[in-house]
């Protein structure tokens, strides 16, 4: 059940970020310089269809960490980047070459492994204090490096750092939903006195709001890929340091369970460094394939 609720959590998730990149290319630009570019998102009808998927893929990532652990929920995820290329080719008129087939098809066999051989076992809910915040301080201090040396560049380089930094921040939220929902089963008010809940919402807004940023260059697959790469990367390292999370025995399973992650991020990474246009209507497509013949 939790693995099932964590796919239909990234097929929604990649549903909206198409949608609200539909909604991002009516208007001349998002940028975070410009705060009143991101206000005028609301007024974009596409855009409002893709945040309620957003919303509605947030409550089934919710559930899906509620019954199953973070080390494995999270890096299902990574296929969202799977449902998003044939999306975004239907609905905004991306570019899906070999490149990006290629990819997702690495993805879906690494995870495949991933999923078969891990099993990760054991952990915990939550983690002392003092290690949420050496955690925290860390993830903000890599979040700020990648704004300050990375944003300036192509759109596709934009859309990368700025995906990156989202997924960062997703994937933190991701950890600290464990916690806040676990809180939330013994009532609501006891979820408010504790500090995760309000660290989880700052977390998530910011990660969207980037993640606006990243969309609004028009590069779906790099900005798609690049949090479907730091989400699940974040949301890992955490459930082994700080949720006690291990993978199964005997070690050739870990082994395998490894390689099987890596070869998923690898193939994110790769479809995230193909040097993708922007979008481009069909028609034009196919004048430049009549022209090329």
């Amino acid at each position: 059940m939790a693995a099932a609720l964590a796919l239909m959590a990234a097929f929604l998730f990649a549903v909206a970020a198409t949608l609200q990149q539909k909604g991002a290319l009516n208007l001349d630009g998002v940028s975070l310089a410009t705060p009143m570019s991101l206000v005028r998102l609301v007024g974009q009808r596409m855009w409002l269809f893709g945040t309620a998927a957003l919303l509605v893929g947030y409550a089934l990532q919710a559930g899906a960490l509620d019954r199953g652990r973070l080390a494995v929920i999270q890096p299902l995820l990574v296929t969202t980047i799977v449902f998003a290329l044939p999306l975004g080719w239907w609905l905004t008129n991306q570019r899906v070459g070999r490149r990006e087939v290629g990819g997702a098809a690495v993805i879906l066999f690494g995870l495949a492994a991933f999923t078969i051989y891990g099993d990760p076992a054991g952990g915990k809910d939550n983690a002392p204090n003092d290690e949420w915040a050496i955690a925290i301080v860390v993830l903000s201090i890599v979040c700020a490096v990648l704004l300050v040396f990375g944003r300036n560049g192509t759109p596709t380089t934009t859309a990368a750092v700025y995906g990156t930094v989202a997924g960062i921040l997703f994937g933190l939220s991701a950890a600290l939903t464990k916690p806040t929902v676990e809180l939330l089963h013994e009532g609501v008010g006891v979820m408010l006195s504790h500090w995760q809940c309000y660290a989880l919402a700052i977390a998530g807004v910011l990660g969207f709001v980037l993640q606006q940023v990243s969309l609004g260059t028009g590069r779906l697959a790099p900005s798609v890929a690049t949090v479907s790469v730091a989400n699940p990367v974040v949301g890992v390292l955490i459930g082994i340091l700080l949720f006690d999370e291990r993978l199964s025995r005997p070690a050739w399973h870990v082994l395998v369970a490894v390689i099987g992650l890596l070869l998923a991020l690898g193939g994110a990474v790769l479809i995230s460094l193909s040097s993708q246009p922007g979008p481009e209507s069909r028609s034009e497509a196919a004048e430049g394939s009549t022209a090329l013949a």
